[in-house]
């Protein structure tokens, strides 16, 4: 609405964001060769959560104590656990489970930490000073101690794991958001709109918001990697996912309860876990650096 043809707000100066932000990111991305490994890791690790169950031969719950603790071999590639359940089949569904598990953690810190850091950037004042001493709070909060006092009240379940985890991830959104916000708050098509009578609302949500995109990238795909190791530390207490359901980590602690009849099991989910979090960390420090150059160069 305040932006000419050209990109340049009424003011003469052109938007901080462009409309090709995305275009722009990805492009940034595929310079980097270690970033693009790691995108093309996540890509193929999103299809096996997407239709890998779909693929498998055999039914990852299927109990068959005859081939309980079988090492690999070429009936079954990963081996099998103590209740004789193929490995291969039961890590392709763990992994659907995982990446389902990272993705409500982030979403629920999104819809917390966003909307309010929104606010305090741009209203400031004494706004600003509460909803920051009450993320300071929150921050203070150790996130699986929060969990483990959920799931106490509620019951355990993943879902319920996860929601708490997402309330502790909500002030590192919020932190970036308000900062963010605040940046650009005295931008000159901020403050045409606001010169115009445009509502508040309006102005965060439409012409303010587009410019925290570009940070809140970078801190969603660390904290997926950092929901990933959460989900596996809570369904290693048990008090993630429900059996016969399998993750990541519910698949370490059977193997961890194996160990020495079979340590083989630990490998396969270890290795899932470790280059994962890994991937979602390289792509963020490559949308980080890229970030960086497109600031330097306008």
């Amino acid at each position: 609405m305040f932006q000419r043809r050209d990109g340049r707000t009424p003011g003469g100066r052109a938007a901080a964001t462009e409309p090709g932000v995305l275009r722009t990111l990805l492009a940034g991305l595929t310079r980097d060769r270690l970033t693009l490994v790691a995108l093309a890791f996540l890509a193929l690790v999103t299809f096996v959560a997407l239709i890998g169950p779909l693929l498998v031969r055999t039914d990852p719950n299927a109990l068959n104590l005859r081939f309980a603790l079988q090492p690999p071999g070429s009936e079954f590639w990963l081996g099998t656990d103590d209740l004789g359940r193929d490995q291969l089949s039961r890590l392709v569904s763990a992994t659907r489970v995982t990446m389902v598990a990272a993705t409500e953690a982030v979403l629920i810190s999104l819809v917390i930490g966003l909307p309010f850091g929104l606010v305090a950037g741009f209203l400031r004042g004494r706004v600003d000073a509460v909803l920051s001493r009450l993320n300071d709070a929150l921050m203070s909060v150790p996130a699986l101690l929060l969990a483990i006092a959920v799931v106490a009240v509620v019951g355990a379940g993943l879902t319920t794991s996860m929601f708490a985890i997402g309330i502790v991830f909500s002030p590192s959104i919020f932190r970036i958001v308000r900062g963010a916000t605040a940046a650009v708050r005295s931008e000159t098509y901020v403050e045409a709109a606001i010169a115009t009578g445009c509502r508040p609302v309006r102005i965060m949500f439409v012409h303010v918001l587009r410019n925290t995109f570009p940070p809140v990238l970078v801190q969603v795909s660390l904290l997926f990697g950092i929901a990933m190791i959460a989900e596996a530390n809570l369904s290693f207490l048990g008090l993630g996912v429900t059996p016969p359901q399998a993750s990541w980590g519910s698949l370490l602690r059977g193997a961890f309860d194996n160990f020495y009849a079979a340590p083989y099991l630990m490998f396969a989910p270890g290795l899932a876990i470790t280059l994962t979090v890994l991937a979602f960390s390289q792509l963020g420090d490559g949308l980080r650096t890229v970030i960086g150059d497109s600031k330097e160069t306008r």
